[in-house]
């Protein structure tokens, strides 16, 4: 068991340029021991810290399975980030972690997916995605759907090519401004969710991106029938402690670190976009 205090060193082994201001690191801890005793579910996250600069809340972006690494994707937003995207294989990081709930897999077994994610809103569903690919015979379909506002946005765009040739998986993608060669849809991804024929009784949507995103996105899976039960988000704020004791990312009576960052629809239905939360 992890004392949520206490961040453990991580060796970078691989850090792989995303785009211009999207870098992934592949990380191992350097105690064999806690490296072996480090479990995580789809959607849940890491403190990452730099010593002497900061730290900052990042989602797990592997597989649970994949026990001798673990990946995080991270934006330049800021000083740690910034600090960060600077890093080398063979520099070390600060790892406290993992915290919060994540996506409901238990729940999702038997069912069709639908993933619904914006801009660098696929990374707590990458995960979801490498856990589905790899289980595969434990689910029905799966719809992937991912927008951008610009193309140069798009990271991953191989392994969106590659998920697409697999059975029964649906790749669909959007960016606000396409070049010319863009193969996808121009526009919104949440015009994509319309396309789709679902079956109501065996369908469980998994969201995450902009709020205001999210909320297009609910509002039409609802309208085409899917119960609040059915569809899950993750939220962002600013989590400072991770483990529910600063108070910087509460929602109402939630705590975003704590509670989420993935909530059922029904759980924050209330607070969802609306001002002052």
């Amino acid at each position: 068991m992890f004392d949520p205090h206490l961040p453990h060193s991580a060796v970078i082994d691989q850090r792989v340029q995303e785009s211009p201001g999207i870098f992934s690191l592949r990380l191992q801890y350097v105690d064999t021991h806690v490296q072996d005793i480090f479990e995580f579910q789809p959607g849940q996250f890491n403190m990452l810290s730099l010593f002497g600069v900061g730290e900052v809340p990042i989602s797990i972006v592997s597989d649970p399975d994949d026990s001798h690494f673990f990946d995080h994707t991270i934006r330049v937003a800021g000083r740690v980030t910034e600090a960060m995207s600077r890093l080398q294989p063979g520099d070390r990081v600060g790892i406290r972690g993992p915290f919060g709930r994540g996506w409901p897999m238990a729940q999702a077994e038997g069912q069709d997916v639908v993933v619904v994610t914006g801009g660098l809103g696929c990374a707590p569903l990458v995960s979801v995605i490498r856990y589905l690919l790899r289980r595969r015979d434990r689910f029905g379909d799966i719809h992937i759907m991912q927008g951008v506002k610009h193309e140069d946005d798009l990271i991953w765009r191989r392994q969106y090519e590659t998920w697409s040739r697999e059975h029964g998986i649906n790749v669909q993608l959007a960016a606000d401004v396409p070049g010319k060669a863009w193969p996808w849809q121009q526009g919104l991804v949440t015009e994509l969710i319309n396309t789709l024929d679902l079956n109501l009784e065996t369908t469980i949507s998994m969201l995450c991106g902009p709020e205001l995103m999210m909320l297009a996105a609910i509002a039409q899976l609802r309208d085409m029938g899917l119960a609040d039960q059915q569809i899950w988000l993750s939220m962002e704020r600013n989590m400072q402690c991770g483990f529910g004791q600063c108070g910087c990312c509460q929602v109402g009576p939630k705590f975003v670190c704590k509670d989420g960052p993935v909530f059922c629809y029904s759980e924050v239905a209330d607070f969802l976009g609306a001002k002052g939360f």
